[in-house]
């Protein structure tokens, strides 16, 4: 069983900027929960317990999160707001959170070395909480911790993108295992669209064999400096095997405003609505 997970959380999240001036873009809220949460809770439900971040300066708000706060506790005690806080209290009661700072932002890659000491010499999962998922079913981590039992490699979810999207992502071209499952042959990062190899795009979910981390270490910086996860991946294919997994649900690139406003839309009408029977939907007056 994977028991421990590592949440990259260093960035600046300048696309939301002010709101992120002072505030990790973790913390913004879908709802009423923050990204970061709904990032702990796939990886908890996928039984991933020991949980590593990955943060940098002005992210205290993230270790305050997941502690306990007395006073305000104290002040909303015996009062129906106790029930809001059930689901963080239970991941606080049932998880170990331990946390690291990178110093530069060196890229996916460098952030994933600098957790090592949070990780140790064992299988980890890899959640960016700017990808939100719902998993059909299970979450997506889940999914892909059950196919690592079977193939005991790395593994990367990845979902079919526009292809003229795809310099926006990592992208893989494989070996069809079955429908939804890929031998990885090959992995570029962000390839211009007449150069991807497919529009099969790496999205911010990954389970990773300990390996890795000496792989990254002799991995050379790509653009601009940074040192690329894809990169690394690409080696560790070459030597071994990477698998892709092509997962079951849906999920919102909440790094973009577009994509925050559309996971937003999705939880009020899946979420909010059919939990709260006298909840209406305002429509939106469209102005000239």
């Amino acid at each position: 069983m994977i028991k421990k997970c590592l949440f990259p959380v260093a960035g600046y999240g300048t696309r939301f900027l002010p709101a992120t001036k002072a505030m990790p873009k973790e913390i913004l809220p879908i709802l009423d929960k923050p990204l970061v949460q709904y990032a702990v809770e796939e990886a908890h439900e996928a039984g991933l317990s020991d949980l590593g971040f990955v943060t940098g300066r002005g992210k205290r708000a993230l270790e305050d999160h997941f502690d306990v706060s007395y006073e305000l506790e104290h002040q909303i005690q015996g009062s129906g707001k106790e029930k809001q806080l059930e689901g963080i209290r239970k991941l606080i009661d049932e998880c170990t959170f331990s946390y690291t700072r990178q110093i530069e932002m060196k890229g996916l890659g460098h952030a994933i070395l600098t957790g090592r000491t949070l990780v140790g010499d064992e299988p980890f999962g890899v959640v960016l909480a700017d990808d939100l998922c719902f998993g059909e079913g299970v979450g997506v981590l889940a999914q892909m911790a059950k196919l690592y039992n079977q193939f005991r490699c790395s593994i990367v979810a990845i979902e079919e993108v526009p292809k003229d999207e795809t310099n926006k992502y990592g992208v893989i071209a494989g070996e069809a295992l079955t429908d939804n499952i890929f031998r990885v042959t090959d992995m570029v990062e962000k390839p211009d669209p007449k150069d991807a190899p497919s529009n099969m795009a790496i999205i911010g979910r990954y389970i990773l064999t300990p390996d890795i981390f000496d792989i990254i270490e002799n991995t050379e910086p790509g653009k601009n400096g940074e040192v690329q996860i894809t990169d690394a991946l690409l080696q560790q294919a070459k030597e071994g095997c990477v698998i892709a997994y092509k997962f079951s649900g849906k999920r919102f690139d909440c790094g973009s405003v577009k994509g925050f406003v559309e996971a937003t839309n999705f939880c009020y009408e899946e979420f909010y609505l059919k939990n709260e029977p006298s909840a209406t939907v305002v429509p939106i007056k469209k102005t000239k």
